[in-house]
């Protein structure tokens, strides 16, 4: 930990990562956050990126120093699942991997998924002609001249040699 402390404090942020550091030492159980600029803290529990605030609610409304390994499990699932549903850049699933004493780490991959892609009920493609037209209006080029520069592309009279500049895609019937 000092190590990586201080080589990311020599750099001072030009080179950076955002840990959580989790183990089991002689010292006893050990929970870190590490920032870009070699700062660390040393916490019950912690939470960073762009949902830790709607984590840390749970967390803090929450945790108990008593915690059995499934009420620790839950906790985390659920304010894994607060920064979910409360941020949009914090994924879709949650890992939990749980560290214990004197036992290999245990990594339980898509624990919860709760965002998964299911097929649409309804396809919601319509044919045309579906949606009525109230008004219609058709505006010459002209017209139309007395408010933005009016361009014609291509050099030839057939539409092969005309310049596509944008096309509009069209769904198709």
């Amino acid at each position: 930990m000092t190590m990586l402390k201080q080589h990311l404090f020599r750099y001072q942020g030009h080179i950076g990562a955002y840990l959580v550091v989790a183990g089991v030492d002689p010292t006893g159980v050990g929970l870190f956050t590490v920032h870009a600029h070699g700062s660390t803290d040393k916490l019950p529990y912690v939470t960073m990126g762009s949902g830790s605030l709607a984590a840390m609610a749970v967390f803090e409304s929450n945790w108990k120093k008593t915690l059995s390994r499934e009420g620790a499990i839950k906790l985390c699932s659920d304010a894994i699942l607060a920064g979910i549903f409360n941020d949009l850049g914090s994924g879709s699933n949650v890992d939990v991997c749980v560290i214990e004493k004197d036992k290999p780490s245990q990594l339980l991959r898509n624990y919860i998924t709760p965002n998964q892609r299911v097929k649409k009920e309804r396809n919601y493609k319509f044919a045309r002609g579906t949606t009525a037209v109230l008004n219609q209006k058709i505006i010459t080029k002209e017209e139309i001249g007395r408010y933005i520069t009016v361009q014609e592309l291509g050099t030839g009279s057939d539409s092969d040699s005309l310049v596509v500049v944008e096309k509009m895609d069209v769904d198709e019937v």
